[in-house]
């Protein structure tokens, strides 16, 4: 599991989307997952790069929020697409996916599509063994 996650991570670090928007991303996949692993994490790594509280906070309301860049925006509305249940079927409509490609070329989109997978992978992990925030990989498990 572990070499699976370090490829997926070291598949983010490409370059060709801000770890910015990696975050971002991630951050509200963690509040939809209701994981407080992932968004202790994420809020985390995005105070590491610098980012506003402001921005931080608003991922939660972004589509209200003035904050975000319109890439950024359709990052955070195509993983809650991906994340979010659709009872009339396609969670990520080819509008949507026409709206990201009109910011990301064939290279970032693939980004984002790892950034999205990154939290999937882990999810069941996150969700079912519980780790402990701020401990490191290895001794953060409870159980």
């Amino acid at each position: 599991m572990a070499e699976v996650g370090a490829g997926l991570h070291k598949a983010l670090q490409n370059g060709a989307i801000p770890q910015a928007t990696i975050h971002l991303l991630q951050l509200r996949a963690g509040q939809l997952l209701g994981s407080t692993y992932f968004t202790v994490r994420e809020t985390g790594n995005l105070r590491g790069i610098g980012e506003s509280e402001e921005r931080i906070t608003a991922v939660a309301t972004w589509r209200d929020a003035t904050c975000f860049t319109d890439p950024e925006r359709v990052a955070l509305e195509l993983v809650e697409a991906v994340l979010t249940p659709n009872p009339s079927g396609e969670r990520v409509p080819d509008e949507l996916y026409a709206r990201a490609s009109a910011h990301y070329d064939d290279r970032a989109m693939w980004s984002l599509i790892m950034a999205i997978a990154h939290i999937g992978f882990f999810t069941p992990a996150a969700l079912i063994a519980k780790p402990i925030p701020g401990m490191p990989p290895g001794q953060n498990y409870s159980a």
